[in-house]
């Protein structure tokens, strides 16, 4: 069993951009997000008009991962979510999602959709302990690998939330 970890979790800024690509390619070769993807959601992550939410995961100096998190109106959706290997099974990925569901709730988004990866096993375990549930497929979503992506849906983030911290 691997000790559960304590990173800090703060906002990401341009400055993370680069570690968080490294992190990215290492994570999901075939479909990396670009530089300017994430320069683009980070525009959108400040100020009173403020859509996303990104955060850094960074323990003893290192980003060991990050989240993503875009609203419109009612709707949030979890734009990206990434644990760097050496932490898988600690936690992090929860408190990551954590941290989003937060957002949306202070976004006041009365759902979140996400989609994943179909092979990705490990992180529909993860959203599914937090009250996602599938509703459909885009077929292709994942390019240049032309792989499957399961949508997932979770209404009232709130109450997501707060399970999460009274279950652990």
């Amino acid at each position: 069993m691997t000790t559960p970890v304590t990173p800090v979790l703060r906002e990401m800024r341009w400055w993370d951009i680069d570690p968080v690509l490294e992190l990215e390619k290492d994570l999901f070769p075939e479909d990396a997000w670009s530089r300017g993807m994430f320069w683009s959601e980070l525009a959108h992550s400040r100020g009173p008009e403020a859509t996303r939410r990104y955060v850094v995961a960074e323990e003893n100096g290192r980003i060991v991962g990050y989240a993503g998190l875009a609203s419109a109106g009612e709707l949030a959706d979890v734009q990206t979510i990434a644990v760097a290997r050496d932490h898988w099974g600690t936690g992090l990925g929860a408190t990551l999602l954590t941290e989003l569901l937060r957002a949306a709730t202070a976004f006041e988004c009365a759902e979140v959709m996400l989609e994943c990866r179909i092979d990705n096993i490990r992180a529909q375990k993860l959203y599914e302990r937090f009250g996602f549930e599938a509703i459909g497929f885009r077929r292709g979503y994942y390019q240049p690998g032309n792989v499957d992506a399961l949508v997932m849906r979770l209404t009232d983030p709130s109450t997501s939330v707060r399970g999460t911290e009274i279950n652990g």
